[in-house]
């Protein structure tokens, strides 16, 4: 582990930087074999015989920058919305019926009441009663839902002084919790911090070797026990460990269980109870992965999860499977939990840090 590190940092901004220092690899026989060829004397003149062709191998195609591929995966969304707003603007002024209309719409987008109220608002100053584009329906639309993402637009923030510093990770089964696990372990690994998971989610086996298969791909312990174990004492033991081994972060997978479901919950309070008798401080971050495509639902989890876990961070997952992406602004508005990435594709790269101007620019489509 690097001992230059600033204090605090948060390890989801230096995501999208960073170079690797690592060596060149040696050149291979062919590379080694062309050289040689090309130290030597050419053939004499009455040899007519061509030089073999090498192959070329074409470059793998570049991969594109990550608002682009925020912006592909939110094209569902902005879709929907652009092609709704347009509809909006080319038959008549902007008067109260455009505007309960573009409500509407932004509504169906999963905005909330309070964001899309803002919008049309915005809109209604100074352009009431007159001719407007769709252009500025969407300047408008990305300049507010960025004014409410912008302040829970947050990193999450390591504590290096903690040995460990305990992430709790809850979310329903099927959000892809236990995979956004995985990508935070190879992540926090890259920096140089020593990772250590605790697959706490024992009542699937799928889940614990799911686990296991990140572990083993990171090079992170991974404590797990068999299915239908106690979680909380699993939880117990992970957190003995990592603070005897002085890891630097534990990662700490729960099961995946419905907000609606009395005996799982007070089973997840229990697990951060027993966590407590340990550490009195941990879980020092509680994060909860969310599901896009579950749109209101989404929010029906963070009310219960909040309550009930203390959710301190937001993760949501799966933005390019939905149309309703805006779910993300709803939830912002009214609970004011920081979001500390956003998931739009299945790669360790399709897991970034949280930008609020991106992703209205992207939900937007400028």
């Amino acid at each position: 582990m690097s001992t230059n590190e600033p204090k605090k940092k948060g390890f989801f901004g230096r995501w999208l930087g960073g170079s690797s220092n690592e060596p060149s690899p040696p050149p291979s026989d062919e590379q080694a074999s062309e050289a040689t060829a090309r130290a030597e004397p050419a053939p004499a003149p009455e040899e007519k015989s061509e030089p073999p062709v090498a192959a070329v191998t074409p470059e793998p195609p570049q991969r594109k920058g990550w608002f682009e591929r925020l912006k592909s995966g939110l094209s569902k969304t902005s879709s929907r919305l652009t092609e709704s707003i347009t509809g909006l603007v080319t038959k008549r002024k902007l008067d109260q019926d455009t505007l309960d209309e573009l409500e509407e719409v932004l509504l169906a987008a999963d905005l909330g009441i309070e964001t899309s109220s803002r919008i049309t608002t915005a809109l209604a100053k100074g352009r009431f009663d007159k001719e407007i584009s769709s252009e500025e329906i969407r300047e408008t639309l990305a300049e507010e839902v960025a004014r409410v993402l912008e302040p829970v637009a947050r990193p999450l923030v390591i504590d290096e002084t903690r040995k460990p510093h305990v992430v709790l990770v809850l979310g329903v089964n099927g959000s892809g919790k236990t995979t956004t696990i995985g990508k935070l372990a190879a992540k926090l690994t890259r920096e140089g911090r020593r990772v250590m998971l605790a697959a706490g989610d024992t009542f699937r086996a799928a889940a614990i070797d799911q686990l296991k298969v990140w572990g083993e791909r990171t090079g992170v312990p991974v404590l797990a026990r068999d299915v239908g174990s106690d979680a909380s004492g699993l939880a117990f033991d992970a957190l003995k460990d990592a603070q005897e081994g002085k890891f630097d972060v534990l990662l700490v997978d729960t099961a995946g269980r419905l907000q609606n479901k009395e005996g799982l919950m007070a089973e997840l309070e229990k697990v951060v109870r027993v966590m407590r008798k340990v550490d009195p401080t941990a879980p020092h971050d509680v994060i909860l992965v969310l599901d896009a495509t579950t749109g209101q639902n989404a929010m029906q989890q963070v009310e219960v999860f909040r309550d009930r876990a203390g959710v301190t961070g937001l993760v949501m997952t799966k933005l390019d499977g939905t149309a309703r992406g805006g779910i993300l602004v709803a939830i912002a508005a009214k609970h004011a939990l920081p979001v500390h990435a956003i998931g739009v594709g299945e790669g360790v790269d399709d897991l970034q840090s949280f930008s609020a101007k991106d992703y209205a620019r992207a939900i937007a489509e400028i």
